[in-house]
């Protein structure tokens, strides 16, 4: 069980946006006010350290459970509301065991700084788990290139066998003037379901001469699925 409660600007736009997770694991009566203890400590925090807090996650589930509905809540609005700060009781309040080290991965991935009430300001990670998440960042970062590098030979050896990606191109009838560029858009969506991000697609395509930034792809690729669901309807 979780809730999410948003919450209103309370002050200027320059202050750092910050998102409040509190989590307990039972239902139990004495749980449900340590839900409320951490949301007030974390608010009396963020005053204190000049946040805006914009949503405030709570939720009543095992740490050592990843499939949380708060916790997926919280991964979405990290990458969707420019969140700058994320603010929780302690590291065990965001997961237990492997769930944690998982959970401050992606948090940290995204440019996030974590701040805790125990701390009072920004969490400082053990020396074991700072070893750990940089060993994870490794591995992840080889296997992004491993997985671009298998992309990028594909796509030449079709290049080799006379595919001609400038030809596979659609959507242009969505063009407005003559400096929309030209992007293989079937190139776009296949490279997207085989799950690299807009950036690694960009770099992609820019080995095969395409000038297309991460914004461009991303642009063409909302547009060929609002078209597609168009044409579905």
């Amino acid at each position: 069980m979780f809730l999410s409660v948003k919450r209103q600007k309370w002050q200027v736009d320059r202050m750092k946006q910050a998102i409040i997770y509190c989590r307990v694991s039972t239902d139990k009566d004495t749980q449900a006010t340590s839900l409320e203890r951490q949301e007030q400590e974390l608010l009396k925090l963020a005053d204190e350290l000049s946040l805006s807090v914009v949503k405030i996650i709570k939720e009543k589930e095992s740490g050592f459970q990843l499939n949380r509905d708060g916790v997926f809540e919280l991964l979405d609005s990290l990458k969707d509301d420019h969140i700058d700060v994320l603010l929780i009781q302690d590291e065990t309040r965001l997961g237990r065991g492997n769930a944690k080290i998982a959970l401050l991965h992606c948090v940290l991935k995204e440019g996030v700084r974590i701040y805790t009430s125990t701390h009072k300001g920004e969490m400082e990670l053990s020396e074991s788990d700072s070893m750990v998440l940089q060993i994870v960042s490794i591995v992840e970062e080889y296997q992004r290139k491993l997985h671009n590098m298998k992309i990028s030979r594909g796509m030449r050896k079709a290049v080799d066998n006379g595919f001609r990606p400038q030809k596979n191109l659609k959507n242009q009838h969505l063009s407005k003037g003559p400096d929309k560029k030209e992007v293989p858009i079937q190139e776009i969506v296949r490279l997207r379901e085989n799950g690299l991000t807009f950036k690694d697609i960009a770099a992609t395509l820019r080995g095969f001469g395409y000038d297309v930034s991460k914004a461009t792809v991303n642009r063409r690729y909302i547009e060929y699925t609002e078209t597609k669901m168009e044409n579905e309807d």
